[in-house]
């Protein structure tokens, strides 16, 4: 008889999927440079840049374009716009995976399907979801950049809190779609995040920003699954409270939605009277009146393919992973998952999310500058096998009835197999190298955001459907789509040695003008 890893829940799991879980979030989290001056290329192709970190700021490394000259003015960093941007960059990922934790029970209990379908209508909910981002990312951009990026941040902002609310007030299966798929619709915070931090610093200050945009995202989801988790079913799990409650037990997963939509609302608010406009106006001093490159052109640039492939299948692994998790996790023991209750769920991503936060933080950017981007790269493509293999071989330890040795190895390959996430700094800082002129780095990162959202409109509900039908047949004893996934993770270490020179990452220190010696 198979021993359950969840000392909360007995042996009746099943099979669902989200679409992300902490390793999605990371690629968003090294952000592309769009107002830096630079110094002329290098002649081995390298931006001769100088290198953005001091000793203090080594928590973030980005790179520098390679067509404007360097010469910038110094001026403090507005410290109080950051924090409001950071605050901004934790809310939107708090309301998004906040749901996570009860979607499987959630889409049980709604659409009364049998448990190994779970995972197809998780994965297909996902996916739509994603699917409208992707239609809408090129109009949030060129809204942006015609409205301003503070009207665009407020408006998406405010959308993600309503729907996020009102997703846990859904009854049926088509419900939750709507719900989902209109939080979709509001894709713009992201993107104009970003850039308003950009715009808001130096050169020299970007590196500190965007480290506290990294830590502060990765926070993000380190809460919002503590929050989805801890407060879906408050008639069960507070009956002093909210035991008697009949709405909460009509509406098991309404407070869980309701804080988690409260979290980005005040980060709406917080944006709306708080952050000041950073989209420089035709005539006003910063702005830019340079021709740009069509979409084709930066498309077809040296390079520029090979980096996108790259970046897309770092994110195909990583959506794949995300989307099979939650089911896993909750899926019982006999079927191939570790058969965990919402909370140990909510644990779970939690412990994935921070431990990812102190890779990126602490890990990264010493390794990345003594290695270079592509040399890490290529450790991470390496490790990822190892990482998802461990998965069921963690299950063949409960079916086996080795529950302390599984509590013993779980908690440790999670923290370090966390370290793969490393890969998605790695190919935001190759995009960011790889572009063919600062003026057009927001169009190279659109492009790689398209791509991103095209992965995440069909890898949830391909991949839950693999793994549905490989617990449903009972195929490799429910293993099927791990088999999968290392595939696809060792075709990344053959991908990753194309990887062009100028996005490798390896960079000289400048050495000083003669007139400065």
């Amino acid at each position: 008889m198979a021993v359950s890893a969840d000392p909360t829940k007995d042996q009746s799991g099943v099979s669902a999927a989200n679409e992300t879980t902490p390793l999605l979030l990371a690629p968003e989290s090294v952000p592309a440079i769009q107002n830096g001056k630079t110094s002329p290329p290098h002649p081995n192709g390298h931006a001769n840049g100088k290198q953005l970190l001091d000793e203090d700021d080594a928590s973030a490394r980005t790179t520098i374009q390679p067509d404007e000259a360097d010469e910038e003015e110094e001026r403090p960093m507005p410290y109080s716009q950051i924090l409001l941007l950071c605050y901004a960059s934790l809310a939107e990922p708090v309301a998004y995976f906040a749901i996570f934790p009860f979607m499987p029970e959630m889409i049980h209990r709604t659409g009364g399907l049998d448990q190994a379908d779970i995972g197809f209508w998780t994965g297909l909910i996902e996916s739509l979801f994603s699917l409208v981002q992707m239609v809408l990312m090129i109009f949030y951009g060129r809204a942006a950049d015609k409205l301003g990026r503070k009207p665009v941040l407020v408006f998406s902002l405010a959308g993600i809190s309503v729907f996020t609310a009102l997703f846990g007030m859904s009854q049926t299966l088509w419900q939750m779609i709507l719900f989902r798929c209109m939080a979709g619709l509001f894709a713009g915070s992201v993107v104009t995040i970003r850039t308003m931090i950009s715009e808001n610093c130096t050169k020299q200050s970007q590196a500190r920003a965007f480290s506290w945009y990294m830590f502060t995202r990765n926070l993000g989801i380190f809460i919002g699954p503590l929050i989805g988790g801890s407060l879906a079913n408050p008639a069960d799990l507070f009956p002093h409270t909210f035991g008697h409650s009949a709405f909460f037990k009509q509406y098991p997963y309404a407070l869980a939605t309701w804080i988690a939509g409260a979290v980005c609302l005040t980060a709406t608010l917080a944006a709306l009277f708080g952050l000041k406009e950073t989209l420089k106006r035709k005539g006003e001093p910063g702005s830019q009146d340079k021709p740009e490159m069509t979409t084709w052109q930066v498309l077809s640039s040296p390079g520029v393919p090979i980096v996108l492939y790259i970046f897309g299948h770092t994110m195909l692994l990583a959506l794949a992973y995300t989307a099979v998790s939650p089911v896993f996790l909750y899926t019982n023991i006999s079927l191939g998952g570790f058969g965990f209750s919402d909370q140990w769920i909510a644990i779970f991503i939690a412990v994935a999310g921070g431990s990812q936060s102190l890779w990126m933080l602490l890990a990264f950017p010493p390794l990345q500058k003594r290695f270079g981007t592509g040399n890490l790269l290529r450790a991470c493509a390496v490790a990822w096998p190892f990482m998802m293999a461990s998965f069921p071989i963690l299950n063949e330890f409960l079916r086996h009835g080795l529950v302390k040795a599984f509590w013993v190895i779980a908690p440790i390959s999670l923290v370090i197999g966390s370290g793969v996430a490393m890969a998605f700094a790695c190919v935001q800082l190759c995009i960011n190298d790889i572009s063919p002129s600062s003026t057009v780095l927001a169009t190279v990162n659109a492009l790689s955001l398209t791509v991103n959202s095209g992965v995440r409109a069909f890898a949830p509900v391909a991949f839950t459907s693999i793994y549905a039908a490989g617990v449903k047949l009972g195929w490799a004893d429910g293993h099927l789509i791990w088999f999968f996934l290392v595939a696809i993770a060792l075709a990344l270490n053959v991908a990753v040695y194309f990887l062009p020179e100028r996005a490798e990452g390896r960079y000289k220190k400048k050495q000083p003008a003669d007139d400065d010696q």
